[in-house]
C-alpha cells in the first residue's frame, strides 16, 4: 500500500487518487453428509486504485487493480493509462474524505477460537440439527474468514478495520419414497451462538420436509400474511434506500423529509441506517471512501426524518457532514405479541421466490414457495401460492412484533403482520 501511495505521489496531473486493500486469512471445510473431505487454508492480499482528474470544470475517474507481481514500472504505465480515462468521464466535483487515521476491530468473539477449534464447533452446531426423520445435511461448506481492510487517499486518509466473519452454506434435503427436496441455507456470522445456529438448520431441514407435505389451497384466501426477516429487511431496505442521497440527487425518490408514510393506526415505523450492528458482517467503522461513518435515523415513527448516504452525492446536496455509506439497518420492534398473533387465522411466509416491492406503483406482492396456514389449532404447509396488495394499505395497518433478530445486516423485528392480503 505504501509502495503505491509512493508511485501516485509522483504522478502528475492527478486531483488524487484513494487506494483500498484488503488482506485476508481463512480457514476453511467442507464435508460431504458428515465426512469432512477437504480442508483449506489461503492467505489472499488485494489492493484497488481510483486517480481522479479535474477537466473542463467536471471530475473524471478511473480505477484499476494491482497485482503482487507488478513492478513500479508496471503501476506507473497503470495510473497513467487511467488518467487517460478518466478524462472521459464529467462528474460534477466533489471533493474526497478528510484525513483521519483509524485502526480497530470491529465487535466479534471468532477471534476467541483456533480456527481449527471453531470450526469444529460450528460443524457440530450444524449437525446437531439433522433430527427430522428422512431429513439430512447433504453438504456442509464453513468459511472462517479474517480480513483488513486498509484505505489510504491522498487527501491524508489512513484507516484500517479488521473483521472476522464466518459463512455457512449448507444443502438441507428431505428424502421419501416418492421424491427429495434439496433446500439452499447461505448463514452469515461474526458471533458464534451454536444454539441459533442449530435452530436456523433445523428450520431448514423442516421446511425441505414440509415442501414434500404442502398443498395449494382450494380457494383464493383474503387473509393475514404474515413476512420473516428476510423479507422485513427487503422492505426496510426499499424504503430506507428511498432516503438515499443519491436517490434524491437523481430525483428517483418518491418521499421527501416530513412526509407520512403510514396514515394509520398500525404499528410504527422506525429506521436507523447503521455502521455496525452486532453480529453483522456488513459493519463498518468507515466505507470504501474513507469516510467515518455516522448512525442515521431515516425514519421516525412513521415520518421521513433525514437522509443518509456517500460524501460525493452528499456534497452535491449541500449536507454538512454525510452519513457516508450505511449498510445495516436496525428497525425498532412494535407491540404484536405471540398471543395476539395467533388470535385469528394467518399465513405465515417462510420461503419467496423474491419479495417485489414498488414504491411508485403502491405495490407489495411476489411468489410465495411455502408458506404455513395457521388457524390457531393446526398449521398447515402450503405452496403454489403467490400474495398481493397495496403497499400504503400495508404499511398503515401492520403491526411489528415485540421481538427483534439479527439476520445479515438486519436488525429488527422476527414477525410483520400484513392485514387483509389477497393470496391466490
Amino acid at each position: 500500500m505504501n509502495n503505491i501511495k509512493t508511485i501516485l505521489d509522483k504522478a502528475q496531473g492527478l486531483k488524487g487518487y484513494r487506494i483500498t486493500g484488503a488482506e485476508t486469512n481463512s480457514y476453511e471445510l467442507f464435508f460431504v453428509h458428515r465426512n469432512l473431505e477437504t480442508v483449506r487454508s489461503t492467505d489472499t492480499v488485494s489492493a484497488d486504485v481510483t486517480v481522479y482528474v479535474e477537466h473542463d470544470g467536471k471530475i473524471g475517474e478511473s480505477s484499476f487493480h494491482v497485482y503482487k507481481s507488478m513492478t513500479d514500472e508496471d503501476i506507473a504505465a497503470k495510473i497513467e493509462t487511467a488518467k487517460s480515462r478518466a478524462l472521459l468521464m464529467s462528474n460534477e466535483p466533489y471533493e474526497l474524505a478528510p484525513a483521519g487515521t483509524l485502526e480497530a476491530e470491529l465487535p466479534t468473539d471468532l477471534n476467541e477460537y483456533a480456527p481449527d477449534e471453531l470450526g469444529r464447533m460450528i460443524a457440530d452446531a450444524v449437525f446437531a440439527a439433522d433430527t427430522v426423520p428422512g431429513g439430512s445435511i447433504n453438504a456442509l461448506e464453513i468459511f472462517i474468514y479474517r480480513t483488513v481492510i486498509h484505505v489510504i487517499n491522498s487527501r491524508g486518509v489512513d484507516k484500517k478495520q479488521t473483521v472476522h466473519r464466518v459463512m455457512i452454506e449448507a444443502i438441507p434435503t428431505f428424502t421419501d419414497e416418492k421424491q427429495s427436496v434439496e433446500l439452499y441455507e447461505d448463514y452469515r456470522f461474526t458471533k458464534f451462538d451454536a444454539a441459533k445456529l442449530t435452530a436456523e438448520i433445523a428450520e431448514k431441514l423442516r421446511e425441505a420436509s414440509d415442501r414434500v407435505k404442502a398443498e395449494k389451497p382450494e380457494k383464493e384466501l383474503d387473509i393475514n400474511v404474515v413476512l420473516r426477516p428476510a423479507e422485513i429487511e427487503e422492505l426496510a431496505y426499499e424504503l430506507a434506500w428511498d432516503c438515499n442521497y443519491q436517490t434524491i440527487y437523481s430525483h428517483a425518490n418518491l418521499h421527501a423529509k416530513g412526509d407520512d408514510l403510514q396514515q394509520g393506526d398500525g404499528d410504527k415505523l422506525t429506521i436507523t441506517m447503521k455502521a455496525v450492528v452486532p453480529g453483522s458482517e456488513h459493519s463498518a467503522f468507515f466505507d470504501s471512501d474513507g469516510s467515518t461513518l455516522k448512525d442515521t435515523v431515516v425514519i421516525r415513527d412513521g415520518i421521513v426524518a433525514d437522509s443518509f448516504g456517500s460524501i460525493r452525492f452528499g456534497q452535491y446536496l449541500g449536507v454538512e457532514e454525510p452519513s457516508g455509506s450505511l449498510s445495516c439497518l436496525k428497525m425498532e420492534p412494535g407491540t404484536l405479541t405471540d398471543e395476539e398473533l395467533a388470535s385469528e387465522p394467518y399465513i405465515e411466509c417462510a420461503s419467496m421466490s423474491g419479495m417485489q416491492l414498488d414504491l411508485f406503483n403502491d405495490y407489495i406482492g411476489g411468489e410465495i414457495r411455502l408458506a404455513y396456514y395457521h388457524d390457531g389449532s393446526t398449521v398447515k404447509p402450503m405452496t403454489g401460492i403467490s400474495m398481493s396488495a397495496k403497499l400504503s394499505d400495508v404499511l398503515a395497518a401492520m403491526r411489528l412484533h415485540e421481538k427483534t433478530d439479527i439476520r445479515g445486516a438486519f436488525d429488527g423485528p422476527v414477525r410483520l403482520l400484513m392485514k387483509n392480503v389477497k393470496v391466490l
